[in-house]
C-alpha cells in the first residue's frame, strides 16, 4: 500500500506535544486516507466526514459533542465547510488542554489555513507534499516514473501511462471548474488554464508579469492575482531571491515552478519517459522536481530561496537553517559540471556546504566542500 510516510511520522510526533493538529496539502493528495490510517492507530477516535448530514447532525451541539468525548482523538475531515467550528474547538482545548485532541483537515488547504487563524498557540500544522523519492524508491525505473508522472498516488500508481495521463487529465479539469470555484475564486476556467500552461513553459524561470498579461490579453494585476491563486492552493511554488547586504546587484524577481511534476508534464504535453528526455524543458522539469524532493523534508524553520547575480553567480536553492547556509546546483547528467558562476555564488553566499543534484548512482566529491549526490541522498541541513 502507497502512503506518505514522513507525513505520518510527523502528524505522530505532533499529535504528542499539540491538542490539535491540521494537514494541509492539495486535493486529492491522500490525506483523508493518513487521518485514517492515524485514527486506526487510536482504537476509541472518532472520524467525521463534515460534508456528512450524519457527521453534521453529531455536531449540532459541537461544544457539548467535544466535552463529551474529550477522551477521544476527534478528526474533522473537510473542516474548512464549518468554520464555526474553529471557535468552539478554541475553548474546549483551552477548558481541558490536551496533547493529541484534535486532528482536522480540508481540501482547501489556504482556506483551512486561514480560517484556523484562531486556533494560534493550540494547533500544529503539516505540510503534505506529494510522494517523494524516499517514500517510493526500489530503482532508477522509479525515479523516472515518479518524475514522469509525479506524486498525486492515483497518477504515480496508475495501471499504465495512458490511465496516469487520464488522472491528470481529470484533475486539472475539476481543479478549474469546480474546486476554484467553490472557494469563491471567479476565473475564467480556459483563461485560467493558458496561464497555467504559460507558467509551466515558464517553470524555474525568472517571471515577468507584464509580458505574460500581454499574451494572455489581461492586466498585469490579473497575472499576480492568478499567480497567487494557483500559488495558494499549492499548485505553484513561489521562490524567492536570495537577498543579503553583498555590495553586489543581484536579481529581484522570483521564479515559479509547477509542484508536482506530473502537472507539470500534462500541461506541456509530455506523456512518455523518452518525450521527457528529449524535452527542451528536460532541465528545468529536473530542477524543479530535485528542489520540491528537498523542500518537502525541510526541518521546521528552515527558509529556501536562490541566488543570482548581475554577474552571473547563480545558485538553484540556498537553504538557511539557523547559522548554517546550504547551496544547492541541479544538473541533469549523469557527469555534472559546475560553472564559475556556481564558485562565486558559493562565496557570495558564504555556505557551510553546497551539494550537486544529478541523476547518478553514487556520489562524489567535487571539491572540499561540494558534493555530487543522487536526488534519493540528498543531504539536509
Amino acid at each position: 500500500m502507497m502512503f506518505h510516510r514522513l507525513a505520518l511520522d510527523k502528524i505522530r510526533e505532533q499529535l504528542s506535544w499539540s491538542p490539535a493538529v491540521a494537514i494541509l496539502g492539495a486535493r486529492q493528495i491522500g490525506k483523508t486516507t493518513l487521518a485514517k490510517l492515524i485514527a486506526a492507530e487510536h482504537p476509541q477516535s472518532i472520524y467525521l466526514d463534515l460534508e456528512s448530514p450524519q457527521a453534521l447532525a453529531r455536531l449540532e451541539q459541537a461544544d457539548v459533542f467535544f466535552q463529551a468525548n474529550r477522551h477521544r482523538l476527534v478528526v474533522l475531515d473537510e473542516i474548512q465547510n464549518v468554520p464555526e467550528l474553529f471557535s468552539q474547538m478554541r475553548g474546549e482545548i483551552d477548558a481541558d488542554r490536551r496533547n493529541g485532541r484534535f486532528l482536522i483537515l480540508g481540501s482547501a488547504s489556504f482556506k483551512l489555513l486561514k480560517q484556523s487563524q484562531s486556533l494560534a498557540g493550540r494547533l500544529a500544522l503539516v505540510d503534505m507534499a506529494p510522494l517523494l523519492l524516499d517514500e517510493v524508491h526500489q530503482a532508477f525505473a522509479d525515479i523516472q516514473t515518479l518524475w514522469l508522472r509525479g506524486g498525486f498516488p492515483s497518477s504515480y500508481t496508475a495501471r499504465n501511462g495512458n490511465a496516469s495521463w487520464a488522472w491528470r487529465d481529470a484533475f486539472v479539469r475539476h481543479f478549474l471548474n469546480t474546486d476554484l470555484p467553490a472557494l469563491g475564486i471567479n476565473v475564467d476556467p480556459e483563461l485560467m488554464r493558458r496561464f497555467w500552461r504559460m507558467v509551466a513553459h515558464l517553470h524555474g524561470q525568472m517571471f515577468n508579469a507584464s509580458s505574460i498579461a500581454a499574451s494572455l490579453g489581461v492586466s498585469a494585476p490579473t497575472v499576480t492575482r492568478y499567480l497567487d491563486h494557483l500559488t495558494n492552493s499549492l499548485m505553484l511554488r513561489r521562490l524567492e531571491p536570495y537577498h543579503a547586504n553583498l555590495g553586489k546587484r543581484l536579481v529581484k524577481s522570483p521564479k515559479f515552478y509547477v509542484r508536482d511534476s506530473g502537472l507539470l508534464h500534462y500541461l506541456l504535453g509530455i506523456r512518455e519517459v523518452n518525450d521527457l528526455l528529449g524535452h527542451p524543458s528536460t532541465g528545468a522539469s529536473w530542477e524543479g522536481f530535485c528542489i520540491e524532493q528537498i523542500c518537502c523534508q525541510l526541518p521546521l524553520g528552515a527558509s529556501v530561496s536562490f541566488y543570482r547575480s548581475a554577474a552571473g553567480a547563480e545558485l538553484d536553492l540556498v537553504v538557511e537553517n539557523g547559522s548554517k547556509k546550504i547551496g544547492y546546483e541541479i544538473k541533469f547528467s549523469s557527469a555534472p559540471k559546475v560553472t564559475k558562476g556556481f564558485w562565486l555564488a558559493c562565496e557570495d553566499v558564504g555556505v557551510d556546504k553546497a551539494y550537486v543534484v544529478a541523476p547518478v548512482q553514487e556520489g562524489w566529491t567535487m571539491a572540499n566542500n561540494v558534493e555530487v549526490v543522487p536526488p534519493v541522498r540528498i543531504p539536509l541541513p
